[in-house]
């Protein structure tokens, strides 16, 4: 009974919240491309545009040399990655595509992430699903685009230096354009990634803690390093929201940190980074719900 009651309340409180409407901001369309598809093009039904009630960092001017739609990220040094909580997978435990808004410090948001993957491998392979996520500015344009394969042997972290067991996702930006990679690298106690450049070579190392649960109630950190170990370079944390919310659903919150003068297209693999380990450790609590 008391599960019911917190449903309800939940959706109460998502119904109040839709409700709500805050002056000077507009609700934009956020439509996704095809893959291949030329910059704007809308995808089908198969995968809708999102109605977002949101304020909208302003897109700065060209920079030479920049891909296009990152010159968003070249005076940042930290995003807020914040996973949409699904009424449907409040209810019913069904697995729903992820989708996530991409926001900067001041709380405007740069980009909209939307999981494209299929019904079928979503409800029976659960994290371990392949799956594209298509990442879109204001104007519903493709900027970068991750893309992990399904392998059925893949999370035995102490045989990661084997392809077939190992995790990895691939960034494009501009689509058809790889920028990186982020691969899991073999462990034995603690999370290690690799985060690597276009021609697959190591440019930072990720280390996660000791123990990364899920619906923990504490915040749980994941230190980018040097490629030699020797410096801290930035972080990604996985921020706890809430007992009701981490029980009932898989929506997690994150932060990113990098340097400032980090080449955009890291901080664009860097992204990738959160999308993987998002998938990996915490999209399983919704798994066991099953």
């Amino acid at each position: 009974m008391g599960r019911v009651q917190a449903l309800f309340k939940i959706y109460k409180d998502i119904t109040m919240a839709s409700k709500q409407q805050v002056k000077g901001f507009t609700v934009i369309k956020v439509p996704i491309q095809r893959d291949n598809a030329p910059i704007g093009t809308v995808l089908p039904n198969n995968i809708p545009s999102q109605s977002l009630l949101t304020q909208w960092m302003n897109r700065p001017k060209p920079i030479v040399g920049c891909p296009p739609g990152l010159e968003y990220l070249t005076n940042m040094d930290q995003l807020i990655i914040k996973q949409q909580l699904e009424t449907l997978e409040v209810f019913t435990g069904w697995e729903t595509a992820n989708k996530y808004k991409l926001l900067n410090s001041q709380g405007q948001q740069v980009y909209f992430a939307a999981e494209e993957s299929g019904m079928c491998e979503r409800q029976c392979c659960g994290s371990s699903r392949g799956f594209s996520l298509h990442i879109t500015d204001n104007a519903g344009q493709e900027i970068i685009k991750c893309t992990r394969d399904f392998k059925c042997c893949a999370g035995f972290c102490w045989l990661a230096n084997f392809d077939v067991f190992a995790h990895e996702i691939a960034v494009e930006a501009p689509v058809g354009t790889v920028v990186g990679y982020v691969r899991q690298e073999r462990s034995c106690w603690t999370p290690h990634y690799s985060i690597r450049d276009a021609n697959r070579e190591i440019v930072f190392h990720i280390k996660g803690p000791c123990c990364v649960m899920n619906g923990c109630c504490w915040d749980q950190e994941f230190i980018v390093w040097s490629k030699d170990w020797t410096e801290e370079v930035g972080k990604i944390s996985k921020k706890w929201t809430g007992f009701t919310k981490e029980l009932f659903t898989d929506a997690d919150n994150f932060g990113m940190n990098f340097p400032m003068d980090l080449d955009v297209k890291l901080k664009a693999v860097m992204l990738g980074a959160v999308f993987l380990i998002d998938f990996i450790f915490f999209e399983q609590k919704q798994n066991f719900h099953h």
